[in-house]
């Protein structure tokens, strides 16, 4: 009876490892990039969707720079102590996912794949603000006048979308296809400056200069803002089927200021794609 289970039991795990052979044998060849080839193939046309989440550095330092230069505009405090370049506002970080979909070319030598590759992302809530004040005095000759000088500011900007042109640079290996990326990118972004200066003078005793308090706001804001930006970036594309792949990146974009903001990105993200 123990014989019999014991030849019962074999004969069990010889039939499932008859059956189950041709699937490992296929699992084997997907994962050893066989597919009628010792190596996936990578060249041609790509196309796909990706998911992915952005992280947003934002300088806001300078950025109502101009509008205190025009509020101080032909004073002495702003010739000889320019007020206008103190660093008011502090920098800030934000995150929010984002969506799109890429398309590419590729070239491939035996290992070596060169490829080019379009992309659209949307950033649906990649918004961040600062607000602050800075208080100065300053003596401005030759009257030897004491000016108190105030600035308040506020800033906010919003990166809407962003497209990409980008040139890639991989090694195949097998079903792995890891890249690193270099190109530009063109930036949508919606922005806001407000700021208030105030300057209290007071000149010395028995000086001809009189006293003085003068109050101006100043601003600008504009919807989408165009600006350029440098991209650079690691990533690795897998191939699960012959015309499928999946995709994994990291990705830095540095934005050219806009409205005086200076702002870049860094992002993971997840795709999927197919190649013929």
């Amino acid at each position: 009876m123990i014989c019999l289970t014991r030849l019962n039991r074999a004969g069990f795990v010889s039939l499932a490892l008859i059956v189950l052979a041709p699937a490992a044998a296929n699992a084997q060849d997907v994962l050893r990039g066989t597919f009628g080839g010792s190596t996936a193939r990578w060249d041609g046309v790509n196309f796909g969707v990706q998911l992915g989440l952005t992280n947003m550095n934002t300088d806001f330092g300078n950025s109502t720079s101009a509008l205190v230069a025009y509020s101080l505009r032909n004073t002495e405090v702003e010739d000889q102590f320019s007020p206008s370049s103190w660093t008011t506002l502090p920098s800030t970080t934000t995150n929010s996912r984002q969506y799109g979909a890429f398309l590419g070319y590729n070239w491939q030598w035996d290992q070596l794949v060169i490829g080019l590759d379009v992309a659209y992302n949307n950033t649906p809530s990649l918004q961040t603000s600062a607000s602050d004040t800075i208080s100065r005095q300053v003596v401005t000759s030759p009257d030897n006048v004491n000016n108190a000088v105030t600035i308040t500011a506020q800033s906010s900007i919003k990166l809407v979308d962003y497209a990409t042109l980008r040139a890639r640079f991989g090694y195949s290996m097998g079903q792995f296809l890891p890249y690193a990326v270099l190109g530009g990118a063109v930036g949508r972004f919606n922005y806001a400056n407000t700021e208030t200066t105030t300057n209290v003078g007071t000149p010395p005793a028995g000086s001809p200069v009189l006293p003085f308090n003068t109050t101006d706001t100043e601003s600008n804001s504009k919807n989408n803002a165009i600006t350029g930006g440098v991209l650079a970036g690691l990533g690795v594309d897998v191939a699960v089927l012959p015309n499928v792949f999946l995709r994994a990146e990291w990705e830095f974009i540095a934005f050219a200021p806009v409205g005086g903001i200076k702002a870049n990105i860094n992002t993971g993200r997840v795709g999927v794609g197919v190649k013929f």
